[in-house]
């Protein structure tokens, strides 16, 4: 791979996207960071890209030579617009791209799983990282983190089921090197933190780290699609509970060594963390 190209970050303002971004640009790459509104990113040439405007499509992969796929978010087909952008890609030069999906969904699979399945008959060199759910779930702008500001609860269907949680910078870390190491992945890759920890665990940890009470609060497959509904559409809410009662089955249940033997060091635990999110969002 070509370590003078320049890479497209598409949500290059997201939870693992901006610090794709980051490690770019600290690493030496030219980066373009692609967004709704082209935001302005230290180091970075910020260029407007919305999945559902072709229009954008165009502009944000001319010049460039590799790409870091973020689907639309809530999207059931994120295909419908991925892959018409990912043959413009390849038209315009772009040999390398990594795809963010999820370890809950196989190549083929719903959703995400259909662009996993096409990527490498369209781009030549490429990787898919599916990592576990994301340690920043309880610490951002999800609606875990909402609901423990909120009044101390995280409501699940997961029951006594088990999550390898990651952390976003885990994850971040592994993609950049998927898209500047000489040799590309060429696969999947399963990225998880140390240890899988049911939500009454991670209810736990946050209560030490936080000094307020956390607690889990379990929910029927039925209460958490009712729940999510008024959120996101009727069928990625069934989507979602259906992934929190695929995790009450065991579906979640394990860790790999991948950030380790990607990245050469080990991946973080919760605690820490939790600990370091908090602290920056303190200022």
């Amino acid at each position: 791979m070509n370590a003078t190209g320049t890479t497209l970050v598409i949500g290059a303002t997201g939870t693992t996207g901006g610090r794709v971004v980051a490690r770019l640009v600290a690493g030496g790459h030219r980066v373009r960071a692609a967004s709704r509104r082209a935001a302005p990113v230290p180091g970075a040439d910020p260029v407007r890209f919305d999945w559902y405007d072709a229009a954008t499509h165009d502009a944000a992969v001319t010049g460039t030579d590799r790409v870091y796929l973020v689907p639309p978010v809530g999207d059931p087909d994120p295909a419908a617009v991925m892959l018409p952008f990912l043959e413009r890609a390849r038209a315009a030069g772009v040999c390398r791209a990594v795809l963010l999906s999820s370890s809950a969904v196989e190549a083929g699979g719903p959703a995400v799983g259909e662009v996993h399945r096409a990527l490498p008959g369209l781009i030549e060199q490429w990787a898919v990282l599916r990592p576990s759910w994301f340690m920043q779930n309880f610490t951002g702008d999800h609606a875990h983190a909402a609901s423990i500001r909120a009044d101390g609860t995280i409501l699940t269907a997961t029951g006594s089921g088990r999550v390898g949680f990651v952390d976003a910078d885990d994850i971040a870390a592994v993609a950049v090197h998927a898209l500047t190491d000489e040799r590309v992945p060429g696969s999947d890759l399963v990225l998880t933190g140390p240890r899988a920890l049911s939500h009454d665990e991670v209810a736990a940890v946050l209560t030490e780290v936080t000094g307020r009470p956390v607690t889990h609060r379990r929910l029927t497959y039925e209460e958490q699609r009712e729940r999510l509904a008024p959120l996101t559409t009727p069928e990625f809410a069934a989507l979602l509970a259906g992934m929190d009662r695929a995790i009450a089955e065991g579906a979640e249940d394990r860790v790999t060594d991948t950030v380790r033997r990607v990245t050469g060091r080990a991946p973080r635990d919760l605690r820490t963390v939790v600990e370091r999110e908090l602290a920056l969002a303190a200022g």
